[in-house]
C-alpha cells in the first residue's frame, strides 16, 4: 500500500497538496470568530450542490411543469420538502454567510496591498452567486419568481441603443415564457456553478500564496530572514516554506483551525436547522407567499420586491427616479466594491489601529447598507423612496470620504507582533 501510494504521489501528489493548502498552511494564531465565515461559506455551498441535483432529478425545466413538479417534489416525492428546504433555506444561509464574510474583510483591511487580487476574486464569486440566486430564483415558476424576473430583466431594456436587443436576448422570447425559464435552468445548473467553482479554486490560491490576514492587520508570512531567527514560529510547516518566506506567530490549519471552525459549524447547524424545520419561510423573506401561487401573466402581484439578499440594490435602484440612471446607480454600487482595495489609500489595514473616523464610516456605511435592505423590500413610498435616497448617499459617500481621508489618517502604532484581544 506504502509502495502504491508513493507511486501515485509522484505522478499526483495529493498529499503534497493536503499538506500545502489545508493540514500545514499557516494560519495566524489570533484568529477571531469572524474567521469562520470562509469555511461556513464552503459548507453552504457544498449544501447547495448536493441539494440541487437531487432536486433535478424530479423538477422539469418548462412553463407547463415546473411549478407543478415543485409542487411534487414538496407532496410526494420521499424527503422532497426537506430538500426544497434545504436549498432554499440554504441559499439564503449563503448570502448571510457572504456578506459577514465581506465584512470581516472590511473591518480588518483585508482588501489592502497585497491582497488586491483576493479580493477581485471574491467580488467575482459575489457576483456569480447572484446571477446564480437570480436565475434559481425563477425556476420555481411561482408570480414572484415570474414577475421579479420580469421587472430585473426589463431593466436591461434602459441600455442606450443595445437595451432592446440584449433583453430579448435574455429572455429567449419576447416576455418571460418557458423558453426564459429553460435557458435559466441550464445556466443554474451548469454554466454557473462550474464559473463559481473555478472562482473558489482561484480565491483560495490567491489566498494561500499572500497568507492569512488577521485582526491586527500585520503580515505573518514575511520575506526570509526579514526578522531574524528568533521570531520563527516553533511549529513546522510545510517545506514551500521553508524557501523564500518566514512564518511567524502561526499555527498549522489542522489541528486548530479545523476544531475553530468545528465550532462554528456546530453553531451554524443548530440555527439552520430551526429555520429549516421551524420557520423555511422566515415570515416570507425567504419563501414569499405570492411563490406558492402558480406563474400567472395576467395577474401582478400587489407588490413586486426581489428576494432579501438583493434588496439593497434593488432600494438604489428605486431612489433614482430615472430608470437609466438608477441602472448606473445600481451597477455603480457593485463596481465600487470591486475597486475599494484602490479607495483606501492607508497603510493601515486593521480597524483597531486606524481614526475614529474610519470607524465612523464603517458603522455609517453598516447601517446604509441594512437600512437599504429594509426599505428594499417595502412599497416604494414617497416617503420610503426619500428614505432610500439619503441612505443612497451615505452608501456612495463611504467610498468617497474613504478616498479623501485615508491618505493622511491618523493612525495608532502597529504592535510588532499579533496580538490577543
Amino acid at each position: 500500500m506504502d509502495a502504491l501510494l508513493g507511486w501515485i504521489e509522484k505522478r499526483l501528489p495529493v498529499m503534497d497538496a493536503y499538506k500545502k493548502h489545508l493540514s500545514e498552511y499557516p494560519m495566524p494564531k489570533n484568529f477571531n470568530f469572524w474567521y469562520i465565515f470562509g469555511s461556513l461559506a464552503m459548507l453552504v455551498l457544498v449544501n447547495q450542490l448536493v441539494t440541487g441535483v437531487w432536486l433535478t432529478m424530479n423538477y422539469v425545466p418548462s412553463g407547463d411543469g415546473a411549478f407543478a413538479s415543485v409542487e411534487y417534489i414538496m407532496r410526494d416525492v420521499d424527503y422532497g420538502w426537506l430538500l426544497r428546504y434545504m436549498h432554499s433555506t440554504g441559499a439564503s444561509a449563503f448570502f448571510i454567510v457572504i456578506y459577514l464574510h465581506m465584512f470581516r474583510g472590511l473591518i480588518y483591511g483585508s482588501y489592502q496591498k497585497p491582497r488586491e487580487l483576493l479580493w477581485l476574486f471574491g467580488m467575482l464569486i459575489f457576483l456569480v452567486l447572484m446571477a446564480e440566486a437570480f436565475m434559481g430564483y425563477l425556476l420555481p415558476w411561482g408570480q414572484m419568481s415570474y414577475w421579479g424576473a420580469q421587472v430585473i430583466i426589463s431593466l436591461f431594456g434602459a441600455i442606450p441603443v443595445i437595451g432592446d436587443d440584449l433583453t430579448l436576448w435574455i429572455r429567449g422570447d419576447y416576455v418571460i415564457s418557458g423558453a426564459t425559464l429553460n435557458r435559466f435552468f441550464a445556466l443554474h445548473v451548469i454554466a454557473l456553478p462550474i464559473v463559481l467553482l473555478l472562482l473558489i479554486v482561484l480565491h483560495v490560491l490567491a489566498l494561500h500564496e499572500v497568507g492569512s490576514n488577521n485582526p491586527d492587520g500585520i503580515e505573518t508570512k514575511l520575506p526570509k530572514g526579514s526578522k531574524g531567527e528568533g521570531y520563527k514560529t516553533q511549529f513546522p510547516f510545510h517545506k514551500q516554506y521553508s524557501g523564500k518566506y518566514d512564518v511567524i506567530d502561526s499555527i498549522p490549519f489542522h489541528p486548530y483551525g479545523t476544531v475553530k471552525d468545528l465550532v462554528g459549524v456546530a453553531v451554524f447547524a443548530f440555527l439552520f436547522s430551526y429555520v429549516l424545520f421551524f420557520n423555511p419561510e422566515m415570515g416570507g423573506y425567504f419563501l414569499e407567499p405570492p411563490n406558492f401561487e402558480a406563474a400567472n401573466p395576467l395577474k401582478t402581484p400587489e407588490h413586486i420586491a426581489p428576494v432579501w439578499y438583493f434588496t439593497p440594490f434593488y432600494a438604489i435602484l428605486r431612489a433614482v427616479p430615472d430608470k437609466l440612471l438608477g441602472v448606473v446607480a445600481m451597477g455603480a454600487s457593485i463596481v465600487f466594491l470591486f475597486l475599494l482595495p484602490w479607495f483606501d489609500r492607508c497603510k493601515v489595514r486593521s480597524y483597531r489601529y486606524r481614526s475614529k473616523l474610519h470607524l465612523a464610516n464603517i458603522i455609517q456605511f453598516t447601517i446604509c447598507f441594512v437600512a437599504l435592505g429594509i426599505l428594499g423590500a417595502l412599497p416604494a413610498t414617497a416617503l420610503y423612496t426619500l428614505m432610500a435616497q439619503i441612505f443612497s448617499l451615505g452608501y456612495f459617500m463611504f467610498f468617497i470620504l474613504l478616498f479623501v481621508y485615508s491618505k493622511n489618517e491618523a493612525t495608532k502604532p502597529l504592535p510588532e507582533r499579533v496580538t490577543f484581544k
